[in-house]
């Protein structure tokens, strides 16, 4: 069976992205095509990037007990669905560091997306879907946007809509279908990329 990680992308005392992530699993867990974990951040504190070697051309070897750690949680899974407020029109830079410690462990994995903010959190996940085809990642048409002024009473309680439940629901039929579709090739090992 296909492990799906559902990874909390925001570490920020207060953060809302933890009642959404755990709204995403309650309602992944129900489904029996997938293992769903969630992985949050907060369990992974990595220091702004430190390896001496770029991730592209690390080749899995890095000096850190942090990113081993945090490599062996991101190669156990099939496929994502990143949780992400926005933050000036962009990701938070946890999220992002926390990507670019990798490199392989994100190849042929299938991202989906579930956003919040003033206007749902769309241009985080705009940025996102950069950062993921960089990543050679799949990542599904389908998202799941949420505006603090209707999916949070009183912009702090996530009461999420019956559409943001069906749309949900969307992006997990992708997620999984494409984990599933990519299997063969992260099967047969990542592709060798030519020093710059």
């Amino acid at each position: 069976m296909i492990k799906i990680g559902i990874l909390l992308g925001s570490t920020r005392p207060g953060r809302r992205g933890e009642q959404v992530a755990t709204w995403v699993h309650q309602r992944a867990s129900h489904r029996t095509d997938a293992e769903f974990e969630l992985i949050d951040l907060r369990d992974h504190p990595l220091p702004h990037l430190d390896e001496p070697t770029p991730a592209l051309l690390s080749q899995g070897r890095y000096e850190h007990e942090h990113t081993r750690a945090w490599s062996a949680t991101i190669a156990s899974c099939d496929g994502f669905v990143m949780v992400t407020p926005e933050y000036n029109q962009s990701i938070p830079g946890v999220l992002k560091n926390a990507i670019d410690y990798l490199y392989a462990e994100w190849n042929n994995k299938a991202a989906g997306f579930v956003s919040y903010g003033v206007v749902g959190g769309a241009r985080a996940v705009a940025q996102l879907r950069l950062i993921c085809g960089a990543l050679r990642m799949a990542d599904v048409a389908p998202q799941v946007t949420l505006p603090l002024l209707t999916e949070f009473e009183d912009h702090t309680v996530f009461t999420p809509s019956a559409e943001s439940v069906a749309a949900l629901d969307t992006l997990l039929d992708h997620v999984v279908a494409w984990s599933t579709a990519l299997a063969p090739l992260r099967a047969a090992g990542p592709v060798a990329v030519a020093a710059t």
